[in-house]
């Protein structure tokens, strides 16, 4: 059982973290907007096939965690719950490493160029952790009960 639901999270974590690479991230940001590239620190052409080495990443882990969820329902019940859960968890979880560590201490890439970035940062990073904050309650509401130990 315990084992059920590690890879229940860790398909919704996956699916979370691809949702915000090739949707969130290079879906809106870099190809709608175009207000930036995954490796901005370049020419153009290495900007473009960052973005394109982004995407196959953000594919792999989605279709991954698709896998990975189709074979958990094969083993057994899927906790939808647990699942979502772990989706929030993931998608802040991404979106924080991406606003922090890329964006402030790498700084590889920002949200936008040529503007105060302090209103972006902060929603970026605010975001990711609502995100975030949500899926770990939601986890922790849906954690399974324990068994009684023995003797107790």
């Amino acid at each position: 059982m315990a084992d059920q639901d590690r890879r229940t999270l860790l398909a919704g974590a996956l699916l979370g973290a691809g949702i915000a690479a090739s949707v969130v991230d290079l879906a809106v940001f870099h190809l709608l907007l175009h207000w930036h590239h995954f490796y901005d620190l370049s020419t153009t052409g290495v900007a473009l096939a960052s973005d394109g080495l982004f995407h196959a990443f953000g594919w792999f882990v989605t279709v991954g965690s698709l896998f990975l969820l189709a074979d958990v329902r094969r083993r057994g019940a899927v906790s939808w719950g647990r699942w979502t859960g772990g989706l929030l968890a993931g998608l802040g979880a991404f979106q924080l490493f991406d606003g922090v560590v890329l964006h402030k201490v790498l700084r590889i890439h920002q949200i936008r160029y040529d503007v105060d970035l302090l209103v972006y940062d902060a929603t970026w990073i605010g975001t990711a952790l609502l995100a975030l904050a949500a899926g770990l309650v939601l986890l922790r509401r849906t954690r399974p009960a324990r068994p009684a130990r023995p003797g107790r």
